[in-house]
């Protein structure tokens, strides 16, 4: 059985794909460390890491939708990535989720099946995301 710190997803319970990829994570076996980084907010170190570790800039990190970055005018090219990093310390709903970290690297899990080149072992199948697509089969083989 895996270890508790096997697997960290920074998690936002109100958000499908972040819940969805934390039931594939349990699924597979894994009990992962979850921070919920709205209640934990975030520190310009940890997400320069983050971002690096998994191949963002604070610009391709940006939760654009359903947050409030259109209002606090991050939406503007010209807007630097340390502005941007500032207003996601400000607002940890800025950043997009789920990110997940694992010894097979960091990823940002969007779409949810991303979370599969993470892991070690698959859960079982069948097994679909948020939006009812399939993405293990019932003989527990990954769809391309």
């Amino acid at each position: 059985m895996p270890e508790v710190t096997d697997v960290v997803i920074h998690h936002n319970p109100a958000c499908g794909t972040s819940r969805n990829v934390l039931a594939i994570i349990e699924a597979a076996g894994y009990r992962p460390v979850v921070i919920d980084y709205l209640q934990t907010g975030w520190t310009k170190p940890q997400l320069l890491g983050l971002f690096a570790a998994a191949g963002l800039t604070p610009r391709t990190a940006l939760r654009t939708t359903k947050s409030p970055a259109q209002e606090l005018g991050l939406l503007d090219p010209q807007v630097s990535d340390e502005a941007l990093l500032d207003a996601m310390v400000a607002h940890p709903v800025l950043v997009n989720r789920p990110i997940v970290c694992t010894a097979k690297g960091v990823r940002l899990c969007r779409p949810s099946e991303r979370i599969l080149d993470l892991l070690d072992r698959l859960p079982p199948g069948p097994l679909a995301k948020e939006d009812g697509q399939l993405i293990i089969d019932a003989e527990g083989n990954r769809i391309a």
